[in-house]
């Protein structure tokens, strides 16, 4: 067994972003373990194209127009006995912890999911999952022959540049389905929600917390997301008390965001609040306690009373736009 195959997830012909950022642990997992990175897509009718993969595997049945579990275990077996691939990644998403570990199991096999990050071992690839919200950090390897099942935290990786480059070349994969082996009856599609803003895809953040004093200072943070041309985003006391929506909450009961930068304002850094933001590709923390946990993950810190630094970052900002 060689290479990764990574189950991409769509919804009417539109990959989410969770796929794509499992392609790209995909690539840094071939990389480690030899062998390409190809992709599978499951549909009753194909027509999706991927870039930056070696080959897609398009899945066709008419069976597969509606999401069943039953369905997605049964076809995707075939596939993998058919490519043998050493690892096969999944995005961790509401559908894929509903199949994935039954598919699992059909290998005699354990899905390691929710993984964060991956570094070498000993003998083979160590996959980094993180307990009691993010307070721990807990190392995973595979001991059992057979393909490797592996599920990738949003926001853990990084999806800059995947899906796009060549089209990779599409091989059509027709499974054995019959109607009998759906056991279930397919429901309405899982929808978080009603949002105004998906704060995972916003390229700049501007977070505040509890260090804003009061309600009526949302107004002096809004003007400084906007001069930045930022989402404005909060951790959960600010949304508990009513001050900005729950979705724009960042964090562990919140939205996992991996934005280019991430301004924290007034945020302490608590680990629930760490785990939504911690796939930020650069972080300015703004705190006028030196000892805030925020610092500890921050690349650039401003020790210092916001409410004297924020209006002045404003207009530093606005000047340089002229």
């Amino acid at each position: 067994m060689s290479g990764v195959l990574v189950v991409l997830e769509q919804r009417e012909g539109e990959l989410n972003r969770m796929s794509l950022e499992a392609v790209a642990a995909g690539h840094l997992l071939a990389a480690k373990v030899g062998g390409e990175c190809s992709a599978a897509m499951l549909s009753s009718g194909g027509g999706l194209k991927v870039g930056g993969v070696a080959k897609l595997y398009s899945v066709e049945h008419e069976l597969l127009k509606d999401y069943t579990a039953d369905g997605y275990c049964a076809v995707l077996e075939q596939l993998v006995k058919k490519l043998e691939p050493g690892y096969v990644l999944f995005p961790h998403t509401y559908q894929v912890r509903d199949f994935a570990p039954a598919l699992a199991t059909r290998f005699g096999q354990v899905l390691i999911s929710d993984v964060v990050a991956m570094h070498d071992g000993d003998v083979g690839p160590v996959f980094v999952r993180q307990l009691l919200q993010g307070k721990l950090n807990a190392d995973y390897r595979q001991t059992a022959s057979g393909p490797c099942f592996v599920s990738v935290q949003a926001g853990s990786f990084r999806a800059e540049g995947e899906g796009s480059g060549a089209e990779a070349a599409v091989d059509v994969f027709v499974p054995e389905l019959k109607p009998e082996q759906i056991r279930s009856k397919p429901g309405e599609p899982f929808r978080e929600s009603a949002q105004t803003v998906d704060l995972s895809v916003a390229p700049v953040i501007v977070s505040v917390g509890r260090g804003i004093g009061e309600e009526g200072n949302i107004a002096m943070m809004q003007e400084l997301a906007d001069a930045l041309g930022a989402e404005l985003a909060a951790s959960r006391p600010i949304c508990d008390n009513g001050w900005l929506p729950m979705e724009r909450q960042v964090g562990s009961s919140g939205q996992t965001v991996s934005p280019k930068l991430y301004l924290a304002v007034g945020i302490s850094g608590a680990i629930q609040h760490l785990v939504g933001m911690k796939g930020s590709k650069a972080v300015i923390a703004i705190n006028k306690d030196e000892h805030a946990p925020i610092f500890e993950v921050a690349d650039f810190g401003v020790v210092g009373d916001l409410f004297e630094i924020v209006p002045e970052l404003t207009k530093a900002v606005l000047a340089a736009k002229g």
